[in-house]
């Protein structure tokens, strides 16, 4: 390779010349340190290049050596339970190497090349074969089988296959095709910019269940969908994300912290291995691959994290998972993009963010989707996206957000007055949305009940009525409203307090099946009809208010996911005591 020398240096992006042979995006090496570049503008003879680890100490005429490869990710047996930073290293075998601060210009492989692991082949000599065809597949975790693909673009026949313990890197077939025998790994490269190839991208229409109600009920997010968290500090996107992380219905979850500080991901790491997976009963790191990105880490490599993670969850959707990417946050990597933008000396678009960033943000959420994966199977994986955006002061008129907006179904809007409030998740029902939830009414009718879009849409209804009336209320006071209309206020503190209202840290509260959330709502909706229904046959306002049922519908949240049945019993007691309240009678008093 040709090698080049180092004639500008500003903060992350260094100017290069004499790197004839350079293309976009190919990784470089610079200085004599060796540091980790990408190369993101060529004029002449000289290449800009973005430095993903600290530039100090680098000077004017330092080598520059380009590698001929852009940046690429490994994909193979290994990933699972691993957290990587920005450019795929593994921060575990870093740490083992150099102590607890990574040094500069470190080359540790992503993934083990000692390892070995049990490669059981699906497929037997002369079978023809295609990109994406399973030939094998080996136990990564308890939860996960990793199947070894064929690479995209190979196609033949199986000349020889092997069975037994192997690296990912010992050959484990070959494959006969036009061009000559192919061997083929348990590791496959794929470079980050470049979407993953499949064979059809399908509509989507199952929600990805997250136990959160206001999410579930509210404003769903399709299997193979796009979410965006905005709020302003302290509001929980974090929290809101680590709970789509650990109880989302997901095979996969890829968590990317880009750009937020190390704490947070500290209690990713600690809680993440003691956390049981609902589902398998199993730690939840066993299907989990975490990119640590924090903000003490090189500004630049915020956008490589980014890529990476979702390159990889491209790579577990093609095996035919159900992947969950949470992007924590996105935020953090425009302002990165605004850094380099502006030493690149480019003209800036709006509050000085590059022009491009909105195509960026396009570019990485048409990424997530339901597809036909290649392969003569034509099994189906989804990869949902879901990406936080932290809007400086919450003001959710900024441009990451409103380019982010044009590209996401739903938008779950934190509101720093709920968190205030202690209310979580502090989703604001009123200013959020769910464009899938149409696609998904069908699912949830023939799955969980029929009535389960009539009820959603009377809880909004109420919700809505809320806000309108608390105008009145706060003008004239309560005593100005009818009879029906306290019933409606009171029937939307329930479903605010009783419904929406969750404790992240209660081990029952913290999750919620489907089925149980058509029970409470059912329960609260229950107590609106059938309320509704005494105040026409004159029964006291008060007496509705101070049912001793209301008591145990605001427990219900409670009541343990295998004994759910009882909020039936719940709803049969408070339509018991409400007509025992209609049999007495009597006129309302004034």
């Amino acid at each position: 390779m040709k090698q080049g020398k180092i004639t500008k240096i500003s903060g992350p992006l260094v100017i290069a010349e004499g790197l004839d042979d350079a293309k976009m995006f190919d990784v470089v090496r610079v200085g004599k340190e060796r540091l980790i570049g990408e190369v993101i503008e060529i004029r002449g003879q000289k290449a800009s290049i973005q430095v993903y680890e600290e530039t100090a100490g680098l000077s004017p005429g330092d080598p520059v050596e380009t590698t001929g490869a852009p940046l690429s990710v490994e994909l193979g047996p290994g990933m699972l339970e691993n957290i990587f930073d920005g450019i795929q290293r593994p921060l575990d075998k870093i740490q083992q190497q150099v102590g607890e601060f990574i040094t500069r210009g470190i080359e540790v492989p992503a993934l083990d090349r000692e390892k070995k692991w049990k490669f059981v082949p699906v497929v037997k000599v002369g079978d023809e074969v295609t990109g994406g065809d399973i030939i094998g597949v080996v136990k990564e975790t308890v939860i996960v089988d990793h199947k070894i693909m064929v690479p995209p673009g190979i196609e033949g026949s199986i000349e020889e296959i092997y069975e037994g313990e192997f690296t990912v890197v010992d050959t484990i077939a070959k494959i006969k095709t036009k061009e000559g025998i192919k061997e083929i790994q348990m590791m496959q490269k794929w470079p980050v910019r470049k979407i993953r190839p499949y064979k059809k991208k399908l509509p989507p229409y199952e929600p990805m269940t997250t136990g959160q109600r206001v999410i579930d009920t509210f404003f769903t997010v399709a299997k193979g969908g796009t979410a965006s968290i905005p709020g302003p500090f302290g509001s929980g996107k974090t929290v809101v994300q680590h709970q789509l992380a650990k109880w989302a219905d997901a095979d996969i979850v890829v968590y990317i912290g880009c750009g937020e500080r190390g704490n947070e991901m500290t209690e990713v790491l600690i809680q993440f291995p003691k956390l049981k997976d609902p589902k398998t009963d199993e730690p939840l790191m066993k299907r989990t691959v975490l990119i640590a990105n924090t903000s003490n880490m090189p500004v630049a490599a915020r956008e490589a994290s980014i890529y990476t993670g979702i390159t990889i969850a491209e790579y577990f959707r093609d095996m035919g998972y159900s992947v969950a990417l949470m992007a924590d946050s996105t935020s953090r990597w425009a302002e990165a993009l605004r850094e380099m933008s502006g030493r690149l000396e480019e003209m800036p678009g709006e509050e000085g963010y590059p022009a491009y960033l909105a195509s960026r943000l396009a570019e990485f959420y048409e990424r997530a989707g339901r597809v036909v994966c290649l392969g003569k199977d034509d099994r189906e994986g989804t990869l949902t996206a879901v990406g936080a955006v932290s809007p400086p002061g919450g003001d959710l008129s900024e441009p990451v957000t409103q380019a982010t907006l044009k590209v996401v179904k739903v938008f779950w809007a934190l509101d720093a007055s709920l968190a205030y409030a202690r209310h979580f998740p502090a989703i604001n029902w009123l200013t959020s949305y769910s464009l899938y939830q149409d696609t998904v009414e069908k699912w949830f009718s023939e799955n969980i009940s029929e009535e389960w879009g009539k009820l959603r849409k009377e809880a909004m209804k109420i919700l809505q009525e809320e806000s309108s009336l608390q105008e009145i209320v706060r003008l004239v006071g309560i005593d100005a409203l009818s009879m029906k209309d306290r019933l409606v206020l009171e029937t939307a503190k329930s479903i605010r307090e009783d419904f929406l209202h969750q404790n992240a840290y209660h081990n029952i509260d913290t999750y919620a099946s489907l089925k149980k959330q058509y029970y409470m709502l059912k329960t609260i909706m229950t107590f609106y009809t059938e309320g509704m229904r005494a105040l026409d046959a004159g029964v006291e306002f008060k007496k509705l208010e101070n049912l001793p049922v209301r008591e145990r519908i605001a427990r219900a949240k409670y009541i343990p996911e295998e004994d759910k049945e009882q909020i039936l019993e719940i709803e049969k007691e408070l339509k018991k005591q409400v007509e025992e309240l209609t049999s007495e009678g009597g006129v309302m008093s004034a």
